[in-house]
């Protein structure tokens, strides 16, 4: 049984909660919405859907993860519940440690990550896959390079599109989950760092 030696879950709970609710609530208007063909793309082999473009930085994309955060470690059939069950020990195991949180920011950051790993949790039991749409891949404030040959063509062809245009954009396309998880390794990894300054 886990013994809990601190009142931070009574603020972190709720942190934790809304996060999954937000993550949930607009994966949710992304599947709702038939631009996006959501579900009719699903077992397609490619997992790109329908985008919405917003701006030339940014774009609603709808794709299919099958791998973890920002596409890490692509995997579908076993490895999908492989992923489940790697996931599931994480959130239990940041769980008890949010209950014996020492530090506030501690706990605030181990909230964040634990409300969005449940909601990639539960789109991987739903579906298989994840539900990804924040697209800031686009070139940022403008920047532009050629990336028809040399090194250019490469980095745009591994990590981007492989449009022969290179921006300064963001590569993946992520949720409110992945950004909940990111925020909170950010606060976590700060958190540690100036607890042994301290």
């Amino acid at each position: 049984m886990i013994q809990v030696t601190n009142r931070y879950w009574i603020w972190a709970g709720p942190i934790a909660l809304f996060s999954l609710i937000l993550d949930q609530f607009t994966k949710a208007l992304v599947l709702g919405n038939d631009v996006f063909n959501a579900r009719g793309c699903l077992f397609s082999p490619t997992p790109n859907c329908g985008k919405i473009e917003i701006s030339q930085s940014f774009d609603l994309s709808m794709v299919w993860n099958y791998g973890m955060s920002f596409g890490m470690m692509q995997s579908d059939g076993i490895g999908r519940w492989i992923l489940f069950a790697v996931t599931f020990v994480i959130v239990i195991a940041f769980t008890a440690w949010l209950l014996k949180a020492e530090r506030k920011m501690t706990a605030l950051a181990l909230a964040f990550v634990i409300g969005g790993a449940i909601g990639n949790m539960i789109d991987r039991a739903r579906f298989g896959a994840v539900v990804d749409f924040m697209d800031f891949s686009g070139p940022w404030f403008g920047i532009k390079f050629n990336a028809t040959s040399g090194p250019f063509a490469w980095i745009d062809k591994a990590i981007y599109n492989g449009d022969g245009i290179l921006g300064l954009g963001f590569p993946y396309v992520f949720n409110v989950a992945d950004m909940a998880i990111s925020v909170g390794a950010i606060i976590l990894i700060a958190d540690q760092l100036l607890a042994k300054e301290g």
